[in-house]
């Protein structure tokens, strides 16, 4: 590690009545990965976010190299040497690979008026090359690749220039291990050139693994700064949380028998590339897990279950013979769904908490067609208080929300409407372990309730603790069942999943 590359002095940031970021000072060393974590609300990602010019900083300053910065967007931050790579997606709809490379860099490759797209195209290419990223083609629209892909795009896009800070804000949860690794490359790469990595990250393993220090954020507030070789997780979690924290999240029953009542029956169930001839039946007060590789089809079985994949062959049957074959029509009948893609699939990100989790329930909420704006208030409110929504108020835009609490709208959306069998596809990606934790006693309480749930997950340790049988997914097809047992461990899962 180098001299102080880059450091906060007095740093805050207030939405409203909210401080998200209380007088934080901070320093990053030249030549490091630093992690950067805390719960979810704790300040982290605000923090990188008026460092990256995505909010204008409250009070306080930023000096890279000595010299005060304070970027004015993320164009403006990479002309400074600084850039990100989001949790969600970063890429923008309806451009090529190579216009999401060098969007705000076009003037590389104007002559005059005229964009020479050929030149574009070709040095995207030699960058994605370059990185092993051979399978991705820049003259391709953006919008033909997966959320994985995207990701990969990113990582190209934030580091090709040579950056002398990279963030990294929860990057990880979006890609599979492969996806990761090179992931690890890339920062391993940037930290070896004597530049920094600001790594986020609710993988406290992975942050161990990864920094070479640790800095903790409280409720907007810095709490320390530890070398990572002279830490652990359980100290971690504690300076996170500013207690102990319960490491048993997980179910500690094996022998609870499911109901025989079958809720959900699905019949060959087919996506044309994506998944093939798929049949199962989903029981009352049963958990069943989908687990397998990210490309395996399992996030495509869930919007496919929801009705939500609209080239889908064979039946999708409710207990009730109600065949599923719309959105709307999922949600009348009590099916539940939670995307993966959270931000651009599960939340109106540009709308209040209020509105989101009202949503699916206003034909409920309606009294001779009317709608009255104090009960939809009520609800929302009654709701969002259930999940412990951290929020100044249901009027708060879901925008200004971490992603741990994006999470907690979504789910109580479906807690208001009461939905009886809930599709949850990486129900905790990116979020903090006192989320986790609560997501996982609400799944607990729900099969209590006679709730069924669908859990995909990329976590094999998330699908060993929490359900109660297991259907591993491989190239489009159910590679392997398991039932909930004591002596079933990773290994036998991945033997059906490679």
């Amino acid at each position: 590690m180098g001299d102080v590359r880059l450091r906060s002095e007095n740093l805050v940031k207030r939405f409203g009545i909210t401080t998200a970021v209380n007088d934080v000072s901070l320093e990053f060393e030249g030549g490091e990965i630093h992690g950067l974590i805390g719960e979810n609300g704790s300040g982290k990602s605000t923090f990188c976010s008026m460092l990256c010019g995505i909010h204008p900083i409250t009070s306080g300053r930023f000096f890279l190299e000595g010299k005060e910065l304070r970027a004015r967007s993320q164009v403006d931050a990479n002309h400074h040497g600084v850039s990100i790579i989001v949790q969600e997606i970063g890429t923008l709809p309806g451009l090529t690979v190579a216009e999401n490379v060098f969007l705000g860099e076009e003037d590389k490759f104007m002559h005059g008026i005229v964009k020479d797209t050929g030149a574009m195209n070709r040095e995207a290419q030699r960058l994605l090359d370059e990185y092993g990223f051979k399978h991705i083609a820049a003259s391709k629209m953006i919008d033909n690749y997966s959320f994985e892909d995207r990701k990969l795009i990113e990582i190209v896009k934030a580091t090709y220039f040579d950056p002398k800070v990279v963030v990294v804000d929860e990057t990880t949860t979006a890609l599979s291990q492969s996806g990761r690794e090179e992931l690890f490359k890339v920062m391993n790469r940037v930290r070896d050139a004597g530049n920094t990595v600001i790594f986020i990250s609710h993988d406290l393993e992975e942050v161990i693994e990864r920094t070479d220090r640790i800095s903790i954020l409280r409720d907007g507030k810095l709490v320390g700064t530890v070398k990572t070789a002279e830490t652990s997780s359980g100290e971690l979690k504690h300076l996170m949380v500013g207690r102990e924290l319960d490491n048993r999240y997980y179910r500690t029953d094996y022998d609870q028998a499911v109901s025989g009542e079958v809720v959900l029956t699905v019949e060959k169930l087919t996506v044309p590339g994506k998944i093939e001839d798929i049949s199962f039946e989903l029981h009352r007060g049963e958990i069943l897990g989908i687990g397998g590789l990210s490309e395996c089809g399992m996030h495509e079985l869930g919007k496919a279950l929801f009705g939500a994949s609209f080239d889908r062959q064979g039946k999708v049957t409710l207990g009730g013979g109600y065949s599923v074959k719309s959105i709307p029509g999922a949600i009348r009948h009590g099916v539940a769904y939670a995307s993966k893609d959270r931000d651009n699939e599960s939340v109106v990100i540009a709308d209040s908490i209020r509105d989101n989790i009202c949503l699916p329930s206003l034909a409920d909420l309606a009294t001779n067609g009317f709608l009255s704006s104090s009960k939809l208030d009520a609800f929302a409110r009654k709701n969002a208080e259930l999940m412990s929504v951290k929020m100044t108020g249901v009027g708060q835009y879901v925008s200004n929300l971490s992603g741990g609490n994006k999470q907690k709208v979504v789910l109580s959306r479906w807690l208001g409407k009461d939905s009886e069998i809930l599709v949850l596809d990486s129900p905790t990606r990116g979020i903090d372990v006192k989320v986790k934790a609560d997501i996982y006693a609400l799944m607990s309480d729900l099969k209590q309730r006679g709730k069924s749930i669908v859990m995909i997950s990329e976590e094999l340790q998330e699908l060993l603790g929490m359900t109660d049988r297991i259907l591993i997914m491989k190239n489009g097809r159910v590679n392997g069942e398991f039932m909930r047992s004591r002596d079933l461990g990773e290994k036998d899962l991945i033997t059906k999943m490679v």
